[in-house]
């Protein structure tokens, strides 16, 4: 008989330990497979809500209630959007945070709210002295492509890109630049323009683009970079705004004879915006593709694919893994 101490004892009680501890993990792994399963199958249960970054009447938020509509149709339930502009898109993200995991709150932004949200989250771990430990929500589905327009106003001396860095040039401090708030794409593109340009130029952050286009019409200020939508493209046609560039690829349909900022020596600035659904971190895989694939579905109507190309936006069609892949580029950029 084995006596206290024994090998053959103590190897036993080991064995016995490690196979507790297998079954032990064995159970928490199963119940945490249980649990995502269980939740993507009960999802969606009841409503939605769609906290848009953006106030109302803006390209994004029509494209977001369209996308609503029709996927309250396709999910035979409702889907309400509340807008909760603020803080370059991460107020609406903030809220995000607030929410458990589910699926049913979602945030439809630009990918720069998440770069924006990000720098803020490991700046505030840095100043209070641990580790940044970031968690960012999660890219779900992405839905279009905004070129970027920046015009001149009325108040812009000439009517091209060259003659505003002229301007800025001989008035250094004294171009304002108006954008919808730090961090956005706009910003970004003022930054890389006053950079190579060695300008010195105000930056006016507003917190959509309502207020931001009625000060605009107004010859508040020189320069705005703005999307393309229609309230935009009938100014330039009435001759109240200016366009000096387009950020995109390629120049657009709709304004064949406005250049694209790389043209005009600018690639670095010639930057659009990625617009697309967040949810909330820990959201398990499985649930964040049943839900891209109810929004791909969506985006197919007709309807949205038609207020899409009117307001020359490119959709955006692609699995969750290749929205955050996208949305990860644009976030390190």
């Amino acid at each position: 008989m084995p006596t206290p101490g024994d090998p053959a004892l103590v190897h036993s009680a080991v064995t016995a330990d490690q196979a507790c501890t297998r079954r032990t993990l064995l159970t928490l792994s199963l119940a945490g497979g249980v649990s995502a399963v269980l939740a993507t199958q009960a999802w969606p249960r009841g409503g939605i809500r769609m906290l848009v970054a953006y106030p109302t009447g803006g390209v994004s938020d029509l494209v977001a209630r369209a996308l609503a509509r029709e996927w309250s149709e396709r999910l035979k339930v409702p889907v309400l959007v509340e807008n909760r502009p603020g803080a370059a898109g991460t107020l609406a993200l903030d809220m995000l945070s607030r929410n458990p995991p589910d699926g049913h709150t979602l945030v439809f932004t630009a990918s720069a709210a998440m770069g924006i949200l990000r720098e803020t989250l490991t700046s505030r771990s840095t100043s209070q002295g641990v580790a940044p430990t970031v968690a960012m929500p999660v890219p779900v589905a992405g839905v279009m492509r905004t070129p970027l327009l920046l015009v001149g106003t009325s108040a812009l001396e000439g009517g091209t890109l060259a003659d505003m860095v002229t301007y800025a040039r001989r008035h250094p401090g004294s171009l304002r630049w108006a954008t919808t708030g730090e961090g956005t794409t706009g910003h970004r593109v003022l930054q890389r323009i006053s950079r190579q340009a060695d300008l010195q130029i105000v930056h006016v952050p507003y917190k959509g683009g309502g207020q931001q286009l009625t000060d605009a019409l107004g010859g508040h200020f020189e320069v705005l970079s703005t999307n393309v939508a229609p309230t935009q493209l009938t100014a330039l046609r009435k001759g109240s705004f200016k366009a000096l560039a387009v950020g995109a690829p390629l120049r657009l349909p709709l304004l064949p004879e406005v250049p694209t900022l790389a043209e005009l020596g600018y690639a670095q600035a010639n930057l659009d915006s990625l617009f697309g659904l967040f949810a909330a971190h820990g959201t398990p895989p499985e649930l964040v593709e049943r839900i891209n694939q109810s929004i791909e579905q969506a985006l197919r109507a007709p309807a949205i694919r038609a207020r899409l190309k009117d307001a020359n936006n490119q959709l955006f069609e692609g699995s969750a893994k290749e929205f955050a892949s996208q949305v990860e580029r644009e976030t390190s950029r």
